[in-house]
């Protein structure tokens, strides 16, 4: 492992280097489906590489090491208002969200060969909750998401390299695994509340509007990992994975896809099942000429088999398909999924891209104090002060800049098949 701005340094003396940072954005056309291929609009065909950007506009918990002291992220962000006041908390989340993505984060992927980025999108950084707007069945737009989106799009498009939108977590939230889409439990859920899917739907909207011409938005995700049985609605240990019909998610699905194509013609659309995206009983067939099929894949054998019911998919609709979500395994493993997606033509996107740990592209290293504040909130160790959990907070922050990463460079070897020369 090295500091990744020795990384950068090094990165920017590769010829090859140079040549992307120094040449202008040149069109390819929209990346769109082409029978069961994904192709530029040169009718090049495109296999994508990417990483998803996981912890930077939604925290789960996981990746700060609070599994079992934080619901999600709200619960998180109670706990540090609680620690550090109001005031100081919206300064570490301001912090978070400028810092979390910089260029150099999209410079760095782009050296190593990747060529897409999922953006995992937290509804409330675009729009209010329902039941806090002003005007009941009336959407406010939020200033602090689009900005976000805008400059991380314009680093992709001077690097070349797709950024496919994903909604994480979507107004109410699409399932029982809380973390995912930072659901509240306590209100209804996405499924339950059809002002709820009203502003999902209206906010896809919104981002079609916006971004119907950019031709390095690689598509829309329509919704993230739905997880809800439509069959046991209340058995929340029931996410939908066996469910045989799953209509109100096609019908959700349907409707998103409307409206987008109200407004935006070009772009791809990626859908995926129920189940964390596995279940797919009842979705299909395709309803639009441009989509692909995403699945995630996690903690299984790297063999055909365990991605055989997707083949047939693809084979029987003529769509796509698109690892949209993996990871969070060992090099080997990589290393095996990564072959077995490339040898079947399937591209694949990695999560998430940095976290506290080490089995992913980037670690954010833990700041001294942290611990302490994870122990206190297990009741384990007496309560920092406020002063000291904000300094330790904001450095957290800091740590999760560029230049203070650490490249894990077993997984980037795993993910690439290859070894940088040192």
């Amino acid at each position: 492992m090295k500091k990744l701005t020795k990384f950068l340094s090094y990165c920017i003396l590769l010829p090859g280097c140079i040549f992307f940072l120094s040449i202008p954005a040149r069109s390819q056309g929209f990346l769109h489906a082409e029978g069961k291929k994904m192709v530029d609009g040169n009718g090049k065909e495109v296999l994508l590489k990417g990483v998803g950007l996981g912890g930077w506009m939604l925290q789960e918990p996981y990746m700060l090491k609070l599994s079992g002291v934080a619901v999600n992220q709200q619960d998180i962000r109670t706990k540090i208002a609680a620690l550090i006041g109001e005031a100081r908390t919206k300064a570490f989340y301001n912090a978070w969200l400028k810092d979390g993505m910089e260029k150099a984060d999209v410079d760095s992927l782009k050296a190593w060969g990747f060529n897409s980025i999922r953006l995992p999108i937290h509804y409330d950084l675009f729009t209010l909750p329902v039941d806090k707007e002003p005007i009941p069945g009336k959407n406010t737009w939020l200033k602090k998401g689009f900005e976000l989106t805008d400059s991380l799009l314009k680093w992709c498009t001077e690097d070349h390299i797709y950024l496919i939108l994903d909604l994480h977590a979507a107004p109410g939230g699409q399932g029982h695994d809380l973390p995912i889409a930072d659901r509240d439990s306590t209100k209804p859920s996405l499924w339950q509340s059809k002002a709820d899917r009203d502003k999902t739907i209206a906010l896809w909207k919104k981002l079609a509007e916006r971004y119907k011409d950019d031709e390095w938005i690689g598509g829309y995700d329509l919704l993230n990992e739905p997880n809800w049985s439509f069959e046991h609605p209340l058995d929340k240990n029931d996410h939908g994975t066996k469910d045989t019909g799953n209509a109100p998610l096609r019908k959700l699905l349907i409707h998103i896809t409307k409206a987008i194509r109200t407004v935006d013609k070009n772009h791809l659309i990626f859908i995926e099942g129920n189940g964390w995206a596995n279940n797919y009983n009842g979705i299909l067939p395709p309803w639009d000429n441009n989509m692909c099929v995403s699945f995630h894949k996690y903690w299984n054998k790297n063999d055909v088999a365990s991605i055989q019911k997707y083949l047939d998919i693809r084979n029987q609709y003529h769509v796509p398909l698109w690892l949209g979500e993996s990871g969070e395994n060992n090099d080997q493993w990589y290393r095996d999924a990564i072959q077995l997606m490339e040898t079947q033509d399937i591209g694949w996107s990695w999560w998430p891209l940095k976290k506290i740990g080490t089995n992913c592209p980037f670690e954010v290293k833990m700041p001294a104090g942290f611990e302490h504040i994870i122990q206190y909130w297990k009741g384990e160790a007496p309560k920092p002060s406020a002063d000291e959990a904000f300094k330790t907070l904001m450095q957290l922050a800091e740590n999760y800049k560029t230049k203070n990463l650490v490249v894990n460079e077993g997984v980037l070897d795993a993910l690439f098949g290859r070894r940088m020369s040192r």
